[in-house]
């Protein structure tokens, strides 16, 4: 087992429990001090999951805990 992956994991999850509004993986990487291509493998881990939902806002994409995720994008189809 990956101690340092769960880590980062749960490291993760529990930013992401802080934050409802969402957060880019730039700001996750930052948050964490990990490298951005290191966390995108987690997201994309949690994301598969089904812990997670990613969301497009302009530019940036952001990342949200599934239970945090607001019900309001849903409905919207984004």
């Amino acid at each position: 087992m990956n101690t340092n992956g769960e880590r980062l994991k749960k490291q993760t999850l529990s930013i992401l429990k802080t934050h409802p509004e969402g957060l880019t993986i730039h700001s996750l990487s930052e948050i964490i001090g990990v490298h951005r291509q290191t966390i995108t493998k987690y997201i994309f881990e949690l994301k598969g999951a089904g812990v997670i939902h990613r969301r497009r806002v302009g530019s940036a994409t952001l990342h949200y805990l599934k239970d945090r995720y607001p019900k309001s994008f849903e409905k919207s189809g984004s």
